[in-house]
């Protein structure tokens, strides 16, 4: 195992002694190792003194590495030689020389060894030594030539190449090396001879592998039989000329003699044919061209017995089977026959020879084809006549031949055998008079071999072989055609060959074709007689290929000849496609003139001399022969034949009289009637069209009067029509592609039918189901009579013109195109294909989804359509390439046909109505369309006014102005919704954009061509008028998408242009049409935009809502808003007179401008002096009014105070403050018109208009937020009692809802209760509730400015006090909260119905939900004092429904409301009622009293189980499990999560008592309460953790931070009201925060909860994902506290004390009693509480084992299983120690004295044993055992 074979076994560390004495001479020294030996050399001590001397002078380093060379070891080997190459190049030749004879001694070794790098690592150093040594070399070169010279044949290419550049690096000239190589004959020779005498294991003097010395030995042996071969070939042809001395003459003859004598030895020794025995191919291989060498330069010395010996091993090497040692086994048999053709009587021929050869046939040489092929025709040229039997010889030689051709399976191994199969065979008949005599055998020889081989190999095997169509046959097809090609050629070169040897021996093959094609003839069309026929064909094409292009004659003369001559009149007599299809090939190969000439021939041949044979036959005889026979024969329309009849009739159309032969067809196939006649024209034109083209021929075929009459009458027939009618029409016209210009038919009957065609089409569309196609046919009539469908006939017939039709056109449609390219007739037809393929766009929209039954009956209808649909997409490219004209022609028609979709179609409804036009609006632009320019001309047809449309907003053009102008007819909303254009516009900017449709832009290099834009301010003020339609409105998809565009455009004057035409339109409109009174009653805020959908006046609408959108998106700014707020100031008067439509509009107008007129000014600014003088003069121009108490109606008192309030806006949506800056002249004025109502409202007499009072409501409001600083006691007592008379009077209105919901519910009928509700909740009178909404916004406002002075002026003594407002804001307050409860109350009483009823309840709410969010919020800021007086007031009332369960409802509800939830929740969570919210009643356990005695109170109740409302169970304990699969931000999953809060917090609050201990002892029992948090961690990513886990990351991963921020606020402000306050609407944000909350908050109240579940989990990616949060978030917060509560707790006295450590969170109690003492430390794991805490004895006193174990487990106990806080965990197990040293016995369940949950102390004493146990323990411990005896004596208890 440790050493290497043959190394000896020393240390690698150290080297041999011979090396290390080596290294120890000094330089220059020889270095003599053992026995005398300079390396391996050993130094004779023979040679003279002189020499001695000389080898003193070896380099002692060159010696050293010669020493190495001898090692075993390759590595060290080619180290060795790769320095000897460097040190020989760095010495000199003097240096160097010495070392030759050593060096020769080594190379003999290297040469033999195993490792090729060696050998060639050899050949580079000998070449590097000769290079330096040069001449020196001579003395030493007989001993190195004969291993040099065997190395020339290394088996290894690169090593004799080495060898060869060595050898020539020494002898540059090839005569030097000849030279050399005869100075050493005699020692080469005796080297090699000596190599032949080594074996195995005489190779080698060291442990070398049997494997290794056996290769060796091969490539020796093999090598020195390749020098010797060589060798001998040198010598002995070697030729000195005269110019060389005699001495030089005189070695080359010693050479030669040598070199024969050495040959003679090797022969006479037989040591070759041993050779011939090896196992070695490569032996085997040089042992033949050594053989071979001899017998050429020796065969003299071959004598009888020489031979006798030698051609059996010769002649019978056929059975060699290594292919690589076929060509010099080839080279030594033709040698041997050559040199002693008297070898073959010497041995059995058929047993040693043909045996052996047949064999090497039939298996295909075995693999040598290339060699061995082109060697057999060598061979038979060799072999004796007299040895062989020529006719069963060659019979066999040609069979075995034959045979392995299967083994040729390369086309270079095919190529070579029907190469040499063809050689063969000539050869034998040029060949054939040596093997017979007379001339009668010799034709009989040479007609076997032609019938036996030709015949019945060769030609049956090609018959057989399969073609190349033949998918049956697993052949390649890239193989089998080059097969069949090579077979083929082989055959015609040998009938060539025979021709050229004897004409009439081509008869025995001629006949024979001639049979096979007469039977191919006369039998019937089955696949085997058709295949037969294309094989013969095939084999023709291949005689044309090579023989009759080489200008051979005997194809024609005696091959195809006779057979057209002896079959033509069964041709014409049978019906045989096969024959046809011959004939056409005879036509393809030698032409129409000499086919007619032999098919002729036979019928002439009385009369024409047979000299005559070869003539040509004149042009006037072929065109007679032509029309006399073939032209009638060939168009005879009966049998299966037809089309290949046809094909010969036009193979023998010849370009000198092909328009003559043309004519004759047309007029033979014009005479023809039958009913399949135009088939055959159809048929004939199609063939003349494509001889034309295949000719290249251009000629006029239209000149044929019958074929025009003949089309126009078939065109204009009625249905039904032929079967090859219409194909018949498509030939004449021509045109089907392009390039396709022939024609038969003349330019104006070819108008006519395409007319005719158009016609039928618009018939067909007559027909159509869909009003929109009718009418786009009228379109279609360019002011012609309109088609009807009486017309046409029956609705088939139609069917069947138009497929007749569209046939025609598809077919011609190029020709239509020549014709009517500059009229407007090829528009029309192209129109109609247009409207039928948007017909099939139509009935897929209109039959989706309807039943297979009505889709059946218009499913050929459909199918046609579809086609149409097909063939236009294939000329789309022609379309778009139309010319202007016709693109402008085409394009109106389509476009009114567009029209007639969105304005006349009725079966669709708007949606598909839309898409549809659009869909064929959009098709018109990408066919038509080449410019920007011609789009918008488009567009503005397509937009054209008509008598629906447009419906607000139109334009005219006039002197190149496009000018918009209004409509003002009234119109419903239902129409303007139902129309289609609104919905098709919308719908159209959605695909291609604003800037196309309404901006009208067109590209700038348009524009510098004088183009200029299409604006359509009148269409945007129209789809805004619109407002809402099908599928979309003006703010959720057009005005978006034109701001938007403005946005985009905003550098550009073209869209502001755009904008302003569109305000002005609408201004305009707006001040024409006016405004009704209707917003009067709206409410101050939110603000007018959200109300935009009470505005009557479309124009008004439309105007508000696009000016709010472009001053919010800071489109537009204050110049603007200035410039519109002068405009309407200019027209608010006509002279004297106001005009009212201004003033109505400028109310609502203003709304929108005050944000951008001030913008952000809180201070006096003097850019709007001009504005704040017109708002002063306003409000001056409304105290002149009198109060609103004493309303006077026609003096647009409404309308001016609208305007005034309109002016003075409040932002913000709980704290409402001014949003602009008023000068102190405003500011008086505006506390001088509310001082006025308020005194005007002194008298008994109230108005109590809702006009009056909204208006004084919204008075109030604003002059409250502007004017609340210059406030006085009256001022604001006018305000609260104003507010709370409002408030009043809806809290009245919406208890008489919730009475009434009440009474429906509990009372009313079971049926109709969701239409009453329906009535009762739209009852609703929203005018009290906008009053009151302006009530609760001055309410939270005086709450909130009176608070705040307060706060600020506290020193004042003229401040005004809140404190005296106290008793009323109370009133106030608790109207609101009853506000909240009535609305809740009436949505709890309606769901206990249904949730349907609830929902109607709820969705009530929704269309005034700011109002309930201003009640929310306020309801918020309550007193407790006023929410208990609230809530005690509702219980009074006395529904079916408390406060709790309305509070419930309202944050349960089905439509939920923003704040409304929050509100609920937060008094729910607070006082008064938070003790009522969880909790209902409790029920006994299943153990009753009379089980068990002496119970006290305490345990009776902690024996009790606790019942939670039923509305918040349903949440906790109805949950179903599957609501982890529920969506995250499901309702459900929403309402369980608020549920648990409201747990955690009724938990948290409660202090230390059985009721929160049976609560949380409840949540351990519930199985489905473990759910929360599966539920809860849905919504944090856990992956993210895992991987911060997985690279160990001490941070928090990026995407966690709601939830990780919500965990860690939960547990340091002990709430979770921050993210419920956050949560609605409900998104993902606000669930993950709500759900850390609510994580954090359970960690900090149920940890041993917590740590239960954790413990549970089985997923150790989730748990250490869940770990590593909680330890990061959670646990330094839950610690932090947990020491900190210790620390404040009075847990100290005279036996215990505890000490806290925050750094290493520990804390260390110690308990003393009398002598003894015990120290426990509680350390907090890092990731508390999912990990639980650690405790620990450090030490005790006088405490025994068992007692000190046992209290070291309570304390674990009570510190594990505590769901609270530490502190009170250690303060409970200071108590366990109490009561035990006061003697109190502890429980033998659980061992301790004080129960670890319910801390009570064991009571239940059994009867029998006296012991006591916890009841709790007791309970638990019969539930598992199912039994109740004692645990102790287990007798009955």
């Amino acid at each position: 195992m440790g050493k290497q074979k043959g190394e000896a076994a020393r240390s690698k560390a150290r080297p041999s002694s011979s090396s290390l004495a080596a290294s120890l001479l000094p330089s220059g020294a020889t270095a003599v190792g053992f026995g005398g030996y300079v390396g391996t050399s050993r130094l004779d001590t023979s040679l003279p003194t002189t020499s001695d001397s000389s080898l003193l002078d070896i380099d002692a380093e060159l010696a050293q590495h010669l020493k190495r060379l001898s090692r075993k070891d390759p590595t060290t080997k080619l180290k060795a030689l790769t320095t000897l190459s460097t040190l020989f190049k760095e010495k000199s030749a003097k240096d160097v020389a010495p070392i030759i004879p050593q060096w020769a001694f080594e190379y003999k070794k290297l040469l033999q060894d195993y490792n090729r790098e060696v050998r060639r690592a050899t050949h580079d150093t000998m070449a590097t030594l000769v290079s330096i040594v040069g001449r020196n070399l001579a003395p030493h070169l007989k001993s190195l030539m004969g291993p040099w010279w065997f190395s020339q044949f290394d088996s290894v290419h690169e090593v004799s190449q080495a060898a060869k550049r060595s050898l020539q690096a020494a002898f540059p000239a090839q005569e030097k090396r000849l030279d050399a190589l005869i100075l050493c004959t005699d020692e080469v020779f005796m080297y090699l001879e000596d190599n032949l005498k080594l074996t195995p294991q005489s190779m080698s003097d060291k442990a070398v592998a049997l494997d290794e010395l056996q290769d060796m030995h091969q490539q020796v042996i093999s090598a020195s039989l390749l020098a010797l071969a060589t060798l001998i070939d040198i010598l002995i042809n070697e030729r000195h000329g005269s110019e060389n001395s005699s001495s030089e003459q005189k070695n080359v003859l010693k050479a030669r003699s040598a070199a024969i004598s050495h040959a003679e030895k090797l022969l006479s020794v037989h040591k070759c044919l041993d050779f011939l025995k090896s196992h070695s191919c490569a032996i085997r291989s040089a042992a033949y061209s050594l053989i071979g060498s001899s017998v050429k330069n020796v065969p003299h010395t071959l004598n009888e017995a020489n031979i006798k010996t030698l051609a059996p091993a010769i002649l019978g090497a056929f059975h060699e089977k290594v292919p690589t040692c076929h060509s010099s086994m080839w080279e030594a048999v033709l040698m041997l026959c050559r040199k002693c053709p008297e070898s073959w009587t010497t041995l059995n021929v058929q047993k040693t020879f043909l045996n052996r050869f047949w064999n090497f046939l039939r298996n295909g040489c075995f693999g040598s084809q290339q060699v061995s092929y082109p060697a057999l025709v060598l061979l038979l040229d060799c072999i004796p006549p007299k040895v062989i039997a020529a006719d069963r010889f060659f019979l066999e030689f040609f069979q075995n031949f034959w045979a392995g051709k299967s083994h040729s399976q390369s086309s270079n191994a095919e190529l070579a055998f029907f190469q040499s199969f063809r050689e063969c065979f000539l050869w034998v008949l040029q060949n054939a008079q040596r093997y017979c005599d007379g001339v009668k055998a010799f034709h009989q020889f040479r007609r076997a071999i032609v019938d036996e081989v030709l015949l019945k190999m060769m030609w049956h095997d090609y018959l057989l072989f399969p073609l190349s169509e033949d998918k049956n046959k697993k052949i390649d097809s890239k193989y089998q055609a080059g097969h069949v090609q090579e077979f083929g050629k082989c055959i015609i070169e040998i009938l060539s060959g025979i021709f050229s040897l004897e004409p009439n021996l081509l008869s025995v093959f001629c006949l024979a074709f001639e049979e096979n094609c007469l039977d191919a003839f006369q039998q019937g069309e089955d696949i085997e007689n058709c295949e037969n026929v294309d094989k013969i064909i095939r084999f023709l094409l291949l005689v044309d290929l090579f023989a009759v292009r080489k200008g051979d004659s005997w194809p024609l003369s005696y091959l195809v000849g006779p057979v057209l001559s002896k079959s033509f009149q069964l041709i014409q007599t049978a019906e045989s496609p096969n024959a046809v299809k011959f004939m056409l090939a005879v036509i393809s190969i030698f032409g129409p003139r000499k086919f007619v000439q032999e098919v002729m021939l036979e019928k002439n041949e009385s009369t024409c001399l047979l000299e005559e044979k070869n003539e040509s036959l004149s042009l006037k005889q072929f065109l007679q022969y032509f029309n006399e026979i073939f032209v009638s024969w060939c168009l005879q329309i009966d049998g299966c034949s037809t089309s290949s009849r046809l094909d010969l009739l036009f193979a023998l159309l010849d370009d000198d009289c092909f328009s003559e032969q043309c004519d004759s067809i047309f007029l033979h196939a014009a005479r023809i009637h039958d009913s399949n006649y135009t088939c055959i024209l159809k048929l004939v034109m199609e063939k003349t069209r494509e001889e034309c083209v295949k000719r290249k021929l251009n000629l006029d075929l239209s000149h044929h009067g019958l074929l025009d009459s003949t089309a126009l009458s078939i065109t204009r027939s009625s249905p039904p029509f032929g079967s090859y009618d219409a194909q018949f029409i498509c030939v004449a016209l021509g045109g089907k592609s392009e390039e396709d210009q022939a024609n038969f038919l003349s330019e104006n009957t070819s108008m006519f039918i395409f007319e005719e065609i158009f016609r039928k089409l618009r018939c067909y569309i007559g027909t159509s189901d869909f009003t929109w196609v009718k009418c786009a046919n009228i379109e279609l009539s360019a002011g012609k009579e309109h088609v009807t469908i009486e017309d046409c006939a029956s609705l088939t017939s139609v069917l069947e013109m138009a497929n007749f039709s569209m046939e025609v056109l598809s077919g011609s449609f190029y020709r239509l195109v020549n014709l009517a390219k500059n009229s407007a007739f090829l528009p029309r037809v192209l129109a109609a294909l247009f409207v039928i393929d948007w017909e099939h766009s139509t009935s897929s929209v209109f039959y989706e989804g309807l039943d297979n039954e009505a889709y059946r009956e218009v499913m050929d209808r459909y199918n046609f359509c579809k086609s149409v649909h097909t063939f236009r997409k294939k000329i789309i490219k022609f379309i778009k390439n139309l010319s202007l004209d016709c693109r402008s022609i085409l394009g109106g028609t389509l476009v009114q046909a567009v029209r007639c979709i969105l304005f006349n179609e009725d079966k669709l409804d708007i949606g598909k109505v839309t898409s549809l036009g659009c869909l064929c609006f959009l098709d018109v632009v990408d066919n038509l369309c080449q410019s920007q320019v011609e789009e918008q001309t488009l567009l503005d047809q397509l937009l054209n006014k008509c008598d629906s449309w447009p419906l607000w907003a139109t334009f005219d053009v006039k002197d190149g102005q496009r000018l918009a102008s209004l409509k003002f007819e009234i119109i419903s909303s239902d129409v303007s919704e139902n129309h289609p254009m609104a919905a098709f516009v919308d719908k159209l900017i959605s695909k291609v954009g604003i800037a196309r449709v309404i901006a009208g832009s067109i590209s700038s290099e348009e524009v510098m061509a004088g183009h200029s834009d299409y604006p359509r301010a009148w269409l945007a003020s129209e789809m805004l008028c619109t407002w809402k339609w099908q599928g979309g409105s003006a703010l959720t998809s057009f005005l978006p998408s034109l701001i938007q565009h403005a946005r985009t455009q905003a550098s550009f004057t073209r869209s502001d242009n755009l904008l302003d035409s569109i305000v002005d339109i609408l201004i305009n409109g707006a001040i024409v049409q006016g405004a009704s009174s209707e917003m009067s009653c709206s409410s101050i805020y939110p603000s007018l935009y959200d109300e935009l959908e009470n505005i009557e006046n479309v124009y008004l609408r439309a105007l508000i809502s696009i000016l709010h959108i472009l001053f919010e998106d800071n489109i537009w700014g204050r110049d603007k808003a200035r410039g519109i707020f002068n405009l309407l100031v200019d027209r608010l008067f006509i002279g004297e007179a106001v005009n009212s439509n201004c003033l109505k509009i400028l109310v609502l107008v203003m709304s929108v401008l005050v944000g951008p007129l001030f913008g952000n000014e809180i201070t006096d600014s003097s850019e709007n002096t001009e504005v704040y003088d017109v708002i002063e003069g306003w409000l001056q121009r409304t105290l002149i009014f009198p109060p609103l108490n004493t309303w006077l109606s026609g003096e647009d008192m409404e309308d001016w105070y609208q305007l005034v309030l309109s002016c003075y806006p409040l932002g913000g949506n709980q704290h409402f403050k001014p949003q602009r800056y008023i000068t102190h002249v405003e500011r008086c004025l505006l506390l001088e018109l509310l001082r006025k109502q308020r005194l005007g409202s002194t008298s008994a007499l109230v108005n109590k208009l809702p006009i009056v009072q909204m208006l004084l409501s919204k008075l109030t409001v604003v002059v409250v937020g502007y004017c609340w600083s210059d406030f006085n006691h009256d001022d604001w007592d006018f305000v609260l009692y104003k507010s709370r008379y409002w408030i009043e009077s809806t809290v009245i209105l919406m208890e008489e809802v919730a009475e009434s919901v009440n009474e429906t519910i509990t009372n009313g009928p079971t049926s109709g209760i969701l239409e009453n509700l329906q009535r009762i909740v739209l009852g609703l009178d929203l005018a009290s509730l906008k009053l009151a909404t302006h009530a609760l916004i001055a309410f939270s406002m005086f709450c909130r400015l009176i608070g705040q002075n307060a706060v600020e002026n506290e020193n004042d003594p003229n401040l005004l006090r809140p404190e005296k407002w106290d008793l009323t804001k109370d009133k106030i307050l608790q109207g609101i909260l009853r506000l909240l409860l009535s609305t809740g109350a009436a949505e709890a009483i309606a769901g206990s119905f249904s949730s349907m009823a609830s929902f109607v309840i709820a969705s009530s709410r929704v269309g005034v939900c700011y109002f309930w969010e201003l009640v929310s919020s306020t309801a918020v800021e309550s007193s407790s004092y006023a929410r208990d007086r609230a809530i005690k007031s509702f219980d009074i009332w006395g529904l079916s429904k408390g406060a709790v369960s309305s509070l419930y409802a309202i944050l349960f509800s089905s439509k939920p409301v923003l704040y409304m939830q929050y509100a609920a929740y937060v008094i729910l969570s607070s006082e008064p009622i938070a003790d009522l919210v969880i909790v209902t009643q409790e029920r006994s356990s299943l153990l009753h009293e009379s089980d068990i005695d002496d119970k006290d109170s305490l345990d009776l109740s902690l024996e009790n189980k606790i019942q939670l409302r039923e509305e918040i169970s349903f949440f906790l304990e109805n949950t179903p499990f599957e609501i982890n699969e529920l969506d995250l931000l499901a309702p459900d999953r929403v309402h369980v999560f608020i549920a648990w809060s409201l747990l955690l917090s009724h938990v948290l609050s409660s202090p230390s008592s059985p009721t929160r201990e049976k609560l949380i002892q409840h949540i351990k029992d519930s199985p489905s309460y473990s759910m929360i948090l599966d539920c809860i961690f849905q919504h944090i990513p856990l992956e993210l953790y895992a991987a911060s886990v997985k690279n160990k990351l001490s941070h928090l991963p990026a995407g966690s931070s709601e939830f990780s921020q919500a965990a860690t606020r939960a547990i340091t402000d002990n709430s979770v009201l921050f993210a419920v306050e956050s949560l609605w609407p409900v998104g993902p944000d606000g669930m993950a925060s709500f759900a850390g909350a609510i994580y954090g908050l359970m960690l900090r109240t149920l940890p041993a909860y917590v740590r239960d579940w954790f413990n549970d989990i089985r997923d150790r990616t989730s748990s250490s994902a869940i770990e590593f949060f909680t330890k990061t978030c959670c646990s330094p917060h839950l610690i932090t506290n947990e020491l900190s509560q210790i620390k404040k707790a009075d847990l100290c006295d005279e036996n215990f004390s505890v000490s806290v450590s925050k750094s290493a969170n520990e804390v260390v109690a110690t308990y003393t009693k009398d002598e003894s003492n015990m120290d426990l430390v509680v350390r907090l794991p890092s990731s508390y509480p999912l990990r639980p805490v650690d405790v620990e004895c450090t030490r005790s006193l006088g405490i025994s084992e068992v007692k000190q174990r046992k209290w070291l487990l309570s304390m674990i106990s009570f510190v594990r299983n505590q769901n609270g806080g530490l502190a009170e965990a250690i303060r409970i197990w200071k108590n366990n120690f109490d009561k035990e040293f006061e003697g109190v016995e502890e429980c033998p369940i659980c061992y301790s004295v004080i129960h670890t949950s319910n801390h009570s102390v064991p009571r239940r004493a059994c009867r029998t044993c006296k012991h006591k146990f916890h009841s709790a323990c007791l309970y638990k411990w019969f539930l598992t055992s199912n039994k109740s005896n004692c645990p102790l004596c287990q007798s009955l208890f």
